[in-house]
């Protein structure tokens, strides 16, 4: 089954188990949409060169890839033991000190790089570590001191996360680095910035006019990782225009019993608002170590297809994993076999009762009813900025979107839309026959449609004109019409 077959996209990290071109290439050729490069680790040296290495191996194997650049945003750390790590027993006392030698921590006292720890929390607070596998009990604020029992103790080392179940750590969203590192990823022309630990809004305002100011173009990712953002859920819908259920940092927020009923709830009511949603963090974690994934793990990916997720992340199975694009390829197949399973032609109701705000958002939904009410094939829409295709794969359904345009940016934009595929065209010709059979050609090349097969052409009466879509015309695939010379053609009309 071709890379087309396959609806929803995947997003996998790069890290040193990408750096090499041979391996990276595999990567691509596997299945990849879009790139994740962390701002969290290695230096801002090593995120250009992945984009720059990212890029010409793509370009070399003719794929479109979308980067997507990770900000660490305020990761609540506790800080260095002397001897890296210690093992915390049930029933003892266990300080966090916001004053502490960051190097001097041991089996009753760490430092804690939150300076604002003591200011939000209060007795009786469950503070959670290392992604919940420590459980302190508050039992006192005392000065720079937070001073805990130890409520389910074990091995604790060196820089592990902090969270406090519940939410409520007050940290804001950006950090002076996560400032630097969103100009660089508008210097680097990154196509979607994720912001971690968002809370509000406001937040990704702020990031989005971080990006405007530098003069990028990339599209803002929301990460939902605290009890305040599922709380804020619809007005970061409004204000993102991608929302990432961040697994890991919302578990342990909200509980694991939690978790999979909000996935569900953030994803439908994502499609709702016309955003992308992205389903991430350990989704095929053994795969780090292992080549197959476990059974669970499958049923995990499959299960956020079906609830409609745009795209599946992998993160340390391809950045440090031992079998980077085996996970890749593993999830296409995973995607590929839900998607097989899900009859979507003629069954969605998807904003059937609404008013549209914009004729190409109208020519958009009008076009799926159409396809998925009649035998076709294909859907095809010249596009500028990718915006109609966007508001088509919201929409339930197994027919192809193509999104053919000129711009760059926009074929890497749409690699995260569910359904849609790029297709690099531009329109030379102003005689509409010309356009057809330029475009019949290049279905027949490419293999996206089949001689006699109806497909919808979406497009604009004034060609080359962002949000100017405004027709819909059902076709036929002519191989006559594709042989004859758009250029004779125009020279006889």
């Amino acid at each position: 089954m071709s890379r087309n077959a396959r609806r929803t996209k995947i997003v996998a990290t790069l890290g040193p188990a990408t750096d090499d071109d041979a391996v990276l290439e595999k990567v691509i050729l596997a299945g990849l949409d879009v790139a994740r490069v962390n701002f969290s680790h290695g230096q801002l040296v090593d995120v250009r060169r992945r984009v720059e290495r990212l890029r010409e191996v793509a370009g070399r194997v003719r794929r479109v890839v979308a980067i997507m650049g990770d900000l660490q945003g305020p990761k609540i750390r506790i800080e260095s033991f002397v001897d890296g790590a210690v093992d915390l027993e049930n029933g003892t006392r266990f300080v966090l000190d916001t004053e502490f030698d960051p190097d001097g921590g041991d089996e009753r006292r760490v430092g804690v790089a939150y300076r604002g720890l003591t200011a939000d929390v209060s007795t009786g607070d469950r503070l959670l570590l290392d992604d919940g596998r420590i459980s302190l009990r508050v039992e006192a604020v005392e000065g720079s001191q937070v001073i805990c029992s130890v409520v389910s103790g074990g091995r604790l080392s060196n820089k592990k996360g902090l969270n406090k179940q519940g939410g409520g750590l007050s940290a804001p969203a950006l950090t002076e680095k996560d400032r630097a590192d969103i100009v660089a990823a508008a210097e680097m022309g990154l196509d979607y910035v994720a912001v971690s630990f968002v809370r509000s809004a406001a937040d990704i305002e702020a990031a989005r006019a971080l990006v405007r100011s530098a003069n990028g173009h990339a599209r803002i990712v929301a990460k939902i990782e605290r009890v305040e953002a599922v709380d804020n859920i619809d007005e970061l819908i409004d204000a993102s225009d991608v929302i990432m259920v961040a697994r890991g940092d919302l578990a342990v927020e909200v509980g694991y019993a939690e978790l999979t009923g909000l996935q569900k709830q953030i994803i439908r009511k994502t499609r709702a608002g016309n955003k992308i949603s992205i389903t991430a963090t350990q989704m095929m974690e053994s795969m780090i170590d292992h080549f197959a994934p476990t059974r669970a793990e499958v049923s995990d990916v499959a299960n956020a297809v079906m609830d409609g997720t745009d795209a599946v992340m992998l993160s340390a199975e391809t950045a440090v994993g031992k079998y980077p694009a085996q996970a890749v390829e593993t999830m296409s197949q995973v995607c590929q076999g839900a998607e097989k399973h899900q009859g979507f032609r003629g069954r969605t109701n998807h904003r059937l009762e609404d008013s549209f705000a914009h004729v190409d958002e109208a020519i958009a939904m009008a076009t799926m009813y159409t396809a998925n009410h009649l035998d076709v094939k294909a859907i095809v829409a010249l596009t500028e900025s990718g915006s109609t295709t966007l508001w088509m794969s919201r929409v339930r359904s197994d027919i192809p979107i193509y999104a053919f345009t000129r711009h760059p940016a926009t074929q890497r934009r749409v690699c995260l839309y569910r359904g849609v595929q790029p297709v690099e065209f531009d329109i030379v010709h102003t005689d509409p026959r010309a356009v057809y059979v330029t475009l019949f050609d290049k279905m027949l090349q490419e293999g996206f449609a089949e001689e006699g097969d109806l497909v919808i052409l979406t497009k604009g009466d004034l060609m080359g004109i962002s949000g100017r879509t405004n027709a819909m015309k059902i076709l036929t695939i002519s191989r006559q019409l594709a042989l004859l010379d758009p250029e004779k053609m125009k020279e006889e009309a």
